[in-house]
């Protein structure tokens, strides 16, 4: 487990800047219950006030931060707890469970993301001379890390680009590049570094991730997958371990899943023809899978989230 530190006497240099994070995204999010894209390419501003259960998702490269109340990622048996001293990256596209915790109604979860943008990263990586990495195998995909004021600072300007429209063509790009510079450089920027790195371990597994994303229905081979790496399979299965927490078949596993959950959602299909299109022979199999990750059978899983989908909308109405 990855806990978030207690707060400390630097933190509270912090307070204004804080303040002023949740003042802004609170006039910027309105009544939204959920998330919204921005003007700002890449950039999403989030406001809960009713978390509910744990939400599973496919987590796409991005950097997040959180502004009130804090959030807890399961990535395969690891757990990261962030909140608003901390912020998150994720380098990869990684099958996650995340919950939400929220102070009071009053004082709903308020955060944003940004989109990794790899092809401007590398190029920073040409200008800049960042620090040596020390780490011989591939790190972890997703990391929690201390948020300093000059990193914070970035994301306020970012966030007041919002108030004047027309300067956001001109100065957006220049003030995400800042913070892809700040998180290149930091204690934990060898995980960006690595993604971006010709040929390296991360570049590789990311790789056979986009593969495994494309394919998640076809038997899994891992021994293909590693020749696609350029790999020997006990090594490709090691590193894709170090950084998606999970192994090859389990991470199809939660592809599969997850696709056939949204699927079930949002349609009227059979259960048995749901498991089918994910690439699963046997629907018992998929049944016992599907509660294992999800907590509940699939048509109970599906009964349940359009009983609280109506009790929503008769809260909004």
């Amino acid at each position: 487990m990855h806990p978030a530190p207690a707060m400390d006497e630097a933190d509270v240099l912090f307070d204004a800047p804080r303040r002023e994070l949740v003042c802004r995204l609170t006039r910027l999010t309105g009544s939204l219950e959920g998330s919204m894209a921005t003007a700002v390419p890449g950039l999403y501003l989030h406001r809960i006030t009713c978390p509910g259960g744990p939400h599973h998702a496919l987590q796409l490269p991005i950097f997040g931060v959180i502004a009130q109340g804090s959030k807890r990622l399961l990535v395969g048996d690891q757990v990261y707890d962030y909140d608003p001293l901390h912020y998150m990256v994720s380098s990869v596209d990684l099958p996650v469970s995340g919950k939400v915790a929220v102070g009071s109604p009053t004082e709903p979860y308020l955060g944003l993301r940004l989109d990794l943008d790899v092809e401007a990263i590398g190029a920073l990586m040409r200008d800049v001379d960042p620090p040596p990495s020390v780490q011989n195998e591939a790190p972890r995909g997703l990391y929690v890390n201390r948020l300093g004021d000059t990193l914070l600072d970035g994301v306020l300007r970012l966030l007041r680009l919002l108030e004047v429209p027309e300067d956001i063509p001109v100065l957006a790009p220049m003030v995400k590049r800042e913070i892809f510079y700040r998180l290149l450089m930091n204690g934990q920027g060898a995980v960006l570094r690595q993604l971006v790195q010709k040929d390296s371990h991360t570049q590789r597994i990311a790789r056979a991730i986009r593969l495994l994303r494309e394919h998640y229905v076809r038997p899994l081979r891992v021994e293909d997958l590693a020749r696609q790496a350029h790999m020997s399979a006990s090594s490709f299965h090691h590193h894709f371990k170090a950084v998606t927490a999970m192994s090859p078949l389990q991470f199809q596993k939660q592809l599969r899943l997850q696709e056939a959950r949204r699927l079930m959602f949002t349609s009227d299909v059979d259960v048995a023809v749901v498991a089918h299109q994910v690439g699963y022979e046997s629907p018992s199999q998929f049944s016992r899978e599907y509660s294992r990750l999800f907590g509940s059978a699939p048509l109970r899983d599906k009964r349940r989230w359009m009983r609280d989908g109506m009790a929503g909308q008769q809260v909004r109405h």
